[in-house]
């Protein structure tokens, strides 16, 4: 082994993320400005990923070895030379192609026959002993479903009770989106190299990539020097965004949030907004709301101001008020549309969530003051188009939403993606299934509102918002686990991921 592949792997995730379509070239230019060929960098990849495999499977002795017609094959065959050397059983399938291996993938292979490895015909039957799958079908420049050769080969992987291990990324997974369009590799570990792409942590990737590991592959050094176009926000940021509070402060230093919503039987989600936004530490949050909520939500959180939205009640609340927040149970009928109408003239920091959104795709209009908030089917409404449009293309998506309506726009989901108009773009890598449940919305735009309160810029506001929500979520599961995971829940978690300070939120 290179003194590279003895580190510790996947010590770290960087916060950098390249484009799928940028990776050739990144490869190619860090390749030459240290001197290396693109067949060593080939070598330190296959070598990190027995490492990998030798980690986690040490007691596996038979490896099955799935080798596509590119550079991700030649990964397989660097792997299944280290595995042979070391006295595991190997059996190699490769794809058949007409065209000619990739030069280094061509080496890669050669390297395996000239120390006596056997390539197999795709076709041949599996041995009945396998205890470990590496995947080295398809790689990054996927962008299609896989063809029926290749799907066969993966669902028979799947099938199959071995585990998983796949090399940059599961076959059928796109780099780009995280979308599955066809078959796909269900990994249980997915060791990734010298770049973080998009499609691991956003679309279907949480159901495919098990285990994320990366590997530089030595090109650390000249990675710090780029200037990545995507970011990825997780839980080890929280402390930079979170800092002490001066011990002086006031309620008036930490901002004055109004909420408004929560129309005829939907006072629960406006509460729930309104008290996120207390445990994030917002100075003051006033409620405007039907006039049959106020009892209710006043006797569950009395530390809420709570108010009968009126023409009245609204224009002062909008004078009063540093940050708007609108949409959690407004409703699409007058009441709503009105309130929405007065809101619309707000200079100041806002965000709009929930019906807002669906009162917004009616009648479209750009304001770089706000926060759009939508899950996938409010973003098709918006960008009029389909559900599926949306997720096949979460990045783009929200681009999208960006441009037409300026503003910071969050699109929720597993991997979350956040998007400004100015360009900045970025993942966040928080969060799990237990948030499937109603009501998780209204608490990330209390979260989210709270820390415009709190003077955070939009974008930051955002980011740090949902990272902070799925953080949340994360230590709530650690202890219950995720199903039966209730909005309200996130409560108490969420004020100790929002004060890193003072609790370390890794430790339960």
């Amino acid at each position: 082994m290179t003194d590279h592949t003895m580190k510790k792997i996947s010590a770290s995730i960087p916060h950098s993320i390249w484009p799928a379509y940028d990776l050739k070239r990144l490869e190619r230019e860090a390749a030459d400005s240290l001197g290396i060929t693109l067949y060593e960098l080939m070598q330190r990849a296959g070598e990190a990923a027995f490492e990998v495999a030798r980690q986690h499977f040490p007691d596996a002795s038979r490896w099955l070895i799935l080798c596509g017609h590119g550079n991700n094959g030649g990964d397989g065959y660097v792997v299944a030379r280290l595995a042979a050397a070391a006295g595991i059983q190997v059996t190699l399938l490769a794809l058949e192609s007409e065209k000619p291996l990739p030069e280094e993938a061509e080496q890669a292979r050669d390297a395996w026959l000239n120390a006596g490895g056997i390539i197999h015909a795709p076709d041949i039957l599996w041995p009945e002993e396998t205890d470990l799958i590496i995947d080295g079908l398809l790689g990054t420049g996927l962008a299609r479903a896989p063809r029926d050769n290749v799907a066969t080969l993966i669902d028979q992987a799947n099938a199959h009770p071995a585990p998983v291990l796949a090399l940059d990324i599961p076959s059928g997974l796109l780099a780009q989106t995280g979308a599955t369009p066809g078959a796909v590799i269900q990994a249980r570990h997915t060791v990734t190299f010298i770049a973080l792409k998009p499609g691991l942590l956003t679309g279907k990737a949480r159901d495919v990539v098990g285990q994320l590991h990366f590997h530089a592959l030595g090109l650390e050094s000249w990675l710090s020097g780029q200037q990545p176009p995507l970011s990825r926000y997780d839980a080890s940021q929280l402390a930079l965004w979170f800092t002490p509070r001066c011990p002086t402060s006031n309620k008036g230093d930490h901002g004055r949030l109004v909420v408004i919503g929560g129309d005829h039987g939907t006072a629960g989600a406006i509460r729930m907004t309104g008290e996120a936004a207390l445990r994030t530490g917002a100075g003051l949050v006033r409620i405007l709301t039907r006039a049959e909520n106020i009892a209710p939500i006043i006797t569950a959180r009395p530390e809420l101001m709570v108010q009968e939205l009126t023409a009245q009640s609204l224009e002062q609340s909008l004078e009063w008020a540093d940050v708007v927040a609108i949409g959690p149970g407004l409703g699409l009928q007058e009441w709503g549309k009105k309130a929405l109408q007065k809101v619309e003239s707000f200079r100041k920091p806002m965000l709009w969530d929930a019906d807002a959104l669906n009162l917004l795709a009616i009648n479209p209009d750009k304001r770089h003051n706000r926060i759009l908030t939508p899950h996938p089917g409010e973003a098709a409404r918006l960008l009029n188009c389909s559900v599926a449009d949306i997720e096949s293309d979460r990045l783009l998506a929200a681009q999208r939403l960006a441009q037409r309506y300026a503003g910071v726009v969050v699109l929720k989901g597993a991997g979350t993606v956040v998007a400004s108009a100015e360009g900045a773009l970025g993942i966040v890598d928080a969060g799990n299934a237990g948030m499937a449940s109603g009501g998780m919305g209204d608490v990330l735009s209390g979260i989210i509102s709270a820390l415009l309160a709190q003077k955070f810029s939009l974008y930051d506001a955002a980011c740090a918002g949902a990272v902070a929500h799925g953080a949340a979520a994360e230590k709530l599961a650690q202890r219950y686990g995720t199903r039966g995971m209730l909005a309200t829940d996130l409560f108490t978690t969420l004020m100790r991921v929002v004060n890193p300070d003072v609790i370390d939120i890794k430790d339960d």
